[in-house]
């Protein structure tokens, strides 16, 4: 029997490995189609009130843990 990660017939969408898949493949989507610095697109919507500096501080939290995960740490 093979690894049930690397055969598809097992591989579950709506599985913890299959949601990951999921969000990464949508943020690779969106990193190739977004064009700017990403630091001055959210001071933008700080500056205009789209965004509260609650809201700016749970993504800034969410980004470090992310890229932490990313980077294996």
């Amino acid at each position: 029997m093979g690894n049930p990660f690397y055969n598809r017939q097992n591989f579950q969408p709506n599985s913890p490995f299959g949601n990951m898949q999921n969000m990464i493949s949508q943020f690779q989507q969106f990193k190739n189609g977004f064009n700017g610095d990403p630091r001055q697109e959210v001071q933008n919507l700080l500056n205009s009130g789209k965004m509260t500096q609650q809201q700016f501080n749970q993504l800034s939290q969410l980004a470090n843990s992310f890229q932490r995960f990313l980077n294996g740490r």
